[in-house]
């Protein structure tokens, strides 16, 4: 068992990870997907739940302002966390996380009350068809061509499996998997089609956690992003977990009871991940999961509070800084490390809603002291 240095990781993670190790000796070599030399295969597992989804937006801020993109081989995303990894994949990651705290924070994305009046609580046409294609829109095409491929999982209702879906024919395509994959059971009615004429809903139900995914397809380095602290799982089931379970059932045999076994087998994952953060396992796959610190406030999956959610994000991009550049944890928990997010002006007059180019950049965080 290696001892993590306390200087970097302070004990939540080995600073010499080899996933870490991998993705820094990839970044100093230039090392591009396609044309590896080292014989890994590199994934990125981006976790979702509604806008708890800032805090992994916010990690893959940073990946991308730190240089660590095109160290990867493969992304895996599902719900919000699908919809992070595209805006990953297609470049500028930093803008389309104000999405969280800009754009979602209105009744008409979600709205609690509209269940009194057998409404969706969610409205998907609002993120998908207003936000994402008018506000901050997502370049479809660049994902679709990018040399690192999106994997999406989506619930498969009537064959009761998680399928990942990928090889997207076009932008249709890429768009309806993204918003099977987001289709949260009970705060959405019933199903959703996939492009393949699967009826789906958000592709969390049976595989809770996505790294799974890619330790199944072979992957033998997994850099996990999860948006719940690392706190000790907690036992058992909740009455929310028992209601929905029902909910599913009603909607197709078995697909309840399939979600409640997930539920208990997160549980395992998430102490799986907590051991393999600073004991990783002595051969692939190396699984390392980051997460906000136990100490913490946790953002909620229906968090609206503006101001919450981008203190998740600047703490999410600086737990991510401080793992990736080896800087003491300590200096989050002290105040030594500042994400500061950097002013832009967005033409949105002329059809061209995407930051005007110029020398601000992006998100970065400023770390004072060692």
């Amino acid at each position: 068992m290696r001892v993590p240095d306390a200087g970097s990781g302070a004990g939540y993670w080995d600073p010499d990870h080899p996933v870490l190790e991998i993705l820094r000796a990839r970044r100093a070599s230039g090392s591009l997907p396609g044309r590896r030399e080292d014989g890994a295969c590199v994934a990125l597992a981006v976790e979702g739940g509604g806008m708890r989804g800032v805090v992994s937006a916010a990690m893959l801020s940073q990946l991308e302002d730190y240089g660590y993109k095109n160290a990867f081989d493969v992304v895996y995303g599902c719900s919000s966390g699908g919809i992070n990894a595209a805006y990953f994949l297609a470049g500028e990651t930093w803008y389309p996380l104000s999405i969280y705290y800009d754009d979602l924070t209105t009744k008409q994305f979600v709205d609690f009350s509209r269940a009194l009046r057998r409404r969706p609580i969610l409205d998907l046409s609002y993120s998908f068809d207003r936000v994402m294609e008018q506000v901050k829109p997502l370049d479809y095409e660049a994902v679709i061509a990018s040399p690192i491929p999106l994997a999406v999982p989506v619930t498969d209702v009537d064959a009761l499996r998680t399928v990942v879906l990928r090889d997207f024919a076009g932008r249709r395509d890429l768009k309806d998997t993204l918003r099977a994959s987001a289709w949260l059971p009970v705060a959405l009615p019933g199903t959703v089609p996939t492009p393949d004429g699967r009826r789906a809903v958000d592709g969390g139900v049976l595989t809770a956690l996505p790294f799974r995914l890619a330790v199944d397809d072979g992957c033998t380095h997994v850099l996990s992003l999860s948006t719940r602290p690392m706190r000790a799982a907690s036992s058992g089931l909740t009455l929310a977990h028992r209601l929905t379970g029902l909910h599913l059932e009603r909607m197709r045999a078995g697909l309840g009871r399939g979600y409640l076994a997930a539920i208990r087998q997160k549980r395992r994952d998430q102490e799986r991940l907590r051991r393999m953060r600073t004991d990783p396992a002595a051969d692939a796959p190396y699984v390392l999961d980051l997460a906000p610190l136990p100490w913490m406030p946790e953002v909620k999956r229906h968090e609206l509070n503006q101001r919450r959610l981008l203190d998740g994000a600047r703490a999410a991009y600086g737990i991510a800084f401080c793992a990736t550049e080896r800087r003491s944890v300590e200096l989050i928990r002290r105040g030594g490390i500042r994400t500061m997010p950097r002013l832009m002006v967005v033409d949105t007059e002329n059809g061209e809603p995407r930051p005007d180019p110029g020398p601000a950049g992006r998100g970065t965080a400023r770390a004072e002291g060692p």
